[in-house]
């Protein structure tokens, strides 16, 4: 990524940096393009905290391939979400050094390094097939450097696996709580502790779930006060959306 405006003023005037080397950074201060097909946000990081995601689907192996290619220098950990496996193989074909998470479907890279946040987030998960959008949260905020603890299977078919870790809920700084079906999970929860709770629907139901559509409606109707809502299927958004929340509370820390 290239250096922000004041690191390149600062690095020319102490003689660090050449004007021809300040000229080259400086054009693609706000983006850099790729071909014809990509241009890469450098001052996202700057204005919000966290570099640009890479967004898989509808990119071809090699596009995928350069940009990450062209970001990995400038940034710890490059992502890209929504990675097939069978695409993975034909990214990591044209670029090494790639590491992969299956139940998440992100590519990053960068491998899972020690946290350096400590409050921790809590990602709940209503039942088995919800897991790769749970994963894709946990994942998420694991790659950017967050405390994450996994809580699998505790739907409310069955509220004694819910009760049974409230002690621990009520101990996370944020809930993420990813449900389908009729997506009655996240209002329970927020019922149950003072935290604050992510609420994301799941395609995951029979046909009148309609692709999860009933689930993000009971979440929008929730009852119980303190529950933000995601997209269908957005565990990427969520996470991005707990991890803004850390980072905040810690900056006012």
């Amino acid at each position: 990524m290239p250096d922000s405006l004041r690191q390149i003023l600062t690095a020319i005037a102490q003689g660090e940096l050449s004007v021809e080397t300040a000229y080259r950074q400086l054009q693609y201060l706000s983006y850099e393009p790729i071909g014809d097909f990509a241009r890469i946000d450098h001052q996202r990081q700057h204005r919000t905290g966290f570099p640009e995601v890479i967004w898989g689907p509808g990119k071809t192996p090699q596009q995928l391939a350069e940009i990450l290619e062209r970001m990995r220098p400038h940034y710890p950990c490059v992502m890209a979400t929504r990675i097939s496996p069978e695409v993975f193989e034909a990214v990591r074909s044209r670029l090494g050094g790639l590491h992969y998470f299956e139940k998440a479907q992100i590519c990053s890279t960068a491998p899972i390094l020690p946290p350096q946040f400590p409050r921790q987030v809590g990602l709940v998960c209503a039942g088995t097939a919800d897991l790769p959008v749970a994963e894709e949260a946990a994942v998420t905020l694991q790659l950017s450097g967050f405390s994450v603890e996994r809580f699998w299977d505790v739907g409310v078919a069955g509220l004694h696996r819910l009760l049974s870790v409230r002690d621990r809920l009520e101990e996370m700084a944020v809930l993420i709580v990813v449900a389908g079906m009729e997506g009655a999970l996240p209002s329970v929860v927020a019922g149950l502790v003072s935290v604050p709770v992510i609420a994301v629907p799941t395609s995951i139901g029979y046909g009148a779930n309609f692709a999860g559509l009933a689930a993000l409606l009971t979440m929008l109707n929730s009852c119980a006060p303190g529950i933000g809502v995601v997209n269908i299927d957005n565990g990427f958004g969520a996470a991005m959306l707990a991890a803004k929340i850390l980072r905040s509370l810690s900056q006012r820390l």
